[in-house]
């Protein structure tokens, strides 16, 4: 039975109950909330031959970037190989199967043909712009949503989204009073739009505006955080603010009550808690023992190797912690990926691996050889994915790896870098002064300004 969608689009082998409940899984899925899986797991109960509703799930578990999604992804995709399709359901499934093979720039250009053929389909859009935020093509961020903007307008269902991904890339690309406008504008038509949020909490972050980001997340966190799979990574990004002004004390409450400290094991959570704990560690604050439940719930993903983004972030946990059979097991894993004929085996070699190993030096208290490696990857640190935000903690990680590795030249010339971008950061202003103080023979190999040292 072909019925029609919501934006008009005719779907294959649908019941009335089955595309109720795929719309359902979409609508969640937009906005990043409550249980598109059991969603579109009703859709395929009520419609089992509807190739939209696999379609859906295998983005649905492709995107997570967890292992055992995979396997979820690929029996989703073999399950409607054999239903009827029309084109646009085709080149959904093809494209997620080049995911599933690992072919992150096959799937990336499918979803760019697709989204040009039908510019009011939302999930096409809206998995394009994950998977280029997950190669990190700030490019493509911006300009996949805006090739479809003449085809929209606000009328039609999903306005809300395209604002919200439209945000983001511009962002990314540095347009940033058009990224808060459309980001603004995203939030005030469906509160519930993770991505809307997202979107300006990132602007003020790379204007260096604390509590400007703090002002839009703080009062507002009852609407945004409610049933967001983005969730934790808002409250992440509500915590860099208060990390920027140096307020340590309420960054461990933040971790400990919404980003790492609820004990999820859902791998962009775990992204998150990484990243602000090592962010802490740099900073010389001492975290006491959240290290080693975080690297309890990495351990079963150590050996993965499906994802450079993650392995980076593992070994972070894994330094942290000073596990070092774990630390080996991600080398090794990584060894194994940059040999396969996979996208991630370009993501691991060119950014993954040797931040991986930069960051075990750094953790071995080898940190000349640290420099070495971050000094090699980091203009090409896009290559394994995230935003400039998450990126950032290669630049931190460097900047103090030469502090400590007693380079002055190297670290002044850092330290200026970062002061020049962050000119009212008290962050950039210490490394500067502990740059002087390196070149006039007075240490600096401190890792951090000793204060708000705390558990």
């Amino acid at each position: 039975m072909n019925m029609i969608d919501s934006s008009g689009h005719p779907v294959s082998g649908a019941t009335p109950d089955g595309l109720a409940a795929c719309e359902q899984a979409a609508r969640e899925l937009l906005c990043m909330v409550d249980d598109p899986a059991a969603s579109v797991a009703r859709a395929i109960e009520a419609s089992p031959e509807m190739p939209m509703a696999y379609a859906l799930q295998a983005w649905l578990h492709l995107l997570g970037t967890e292992p055992e999604g995979m396997a979820v992804a690929r029996a989703a995709c073999e399950a409607a190989s054999e239903l009827p399709a029309n084109d646009r359901e085709q080149r959904h499934l093809a494209a997620a199967r080049a995911l599933t093979r690992g072919c992150w720039r096959e799937a990336a250009l499918r979803l760019e043909d697709l989204s040009l053929r039908y510019p009011l389909d939302t999930l096409a859009l809206q998995v394009g712009h994950q998977v280029d935020f997950f190669r990190g093509d700030s490019r493509m961020l911006r300009d996949r949503i805006a090739r479809v903007l003449p085809s929209w307008d606000p009328a039609i269902p999903g306005w809300h989204a395209v604002l919200g991904m439209h945000a983001f890339g511009l962002e990314e690309t540095g347009d940033y009073t058009l990224a808060e406008s459309q980001g603004r504008r995203s939030v005030e038509l469906e509160p519930r739009d993770s991505w809307g949020w997202h979107a300006v909490a990132h602007v003020h972050e790379m204007r260096n505006q604390p509590r400007e980001g703090i002002a839009w997340l703080q009062p507002t966190s009852a609407i945004w955080s409610q049933g967001s799979f983005l969730g934790t990574h808002n409250w992440w990004h509500l915590a860099l603010c208060h990390l920027e002004l140096d307020d340590h004390a309420q960054v461990l409450e933040l971790y400990d009550q919404a980003i790492g400290g609820t004990g999820s094991a859902v791998v962009l959570d775990m992204v998150d808690a990484s990243a602000m704990l090592w962010r802490l560690h740099l900073r010389g604050v001492d975290v006491g023992e959240r290290w080693q439940p975080l690297a309890d719930r990495w351990a079963p993903l150590a050996r993965a190797g499906n994802y450079a983004f993650n392995d980076f972030h593992a070994m972070l946990a894994f330094v942290g912690a000073d596990r070092g059979g774990l630390q080996q097991a991600v080398l090794e894993s990584q060894q194994e990926a940059m040999c396969s004929e996979v996208d991630n085996a370009l993501f691991t070699r060119e950014a993954g691996h040797p931040a991986a190993r930069a960051v075990q030096a750094f953790g071995h208290g080898d940190f000349s050889t640290a420099v070495t490696l971050l000094r090699a990857m980091r203009h090409q640190a896009h290559r394994f994915g995230g935003s400039h935000a998450q990126r950032d903690l290669i630049d931190l990680t460097l900047v103090e790896a030469a502090m400590r590795s007693g380079d002055p030249a190297l670290a002044s010339g850092l330290a200026a870098e970062r002061a020049a971008l962050r000119p009212r950061s008290p962050l950039a202003q210490r490394l500067v002064s502990r740059a002087h103080a390196l070149q006039r023979g007075g240490g600096g190999h401190t890792g951090g300004h000793g204060a708000h040292r705390q558990a």
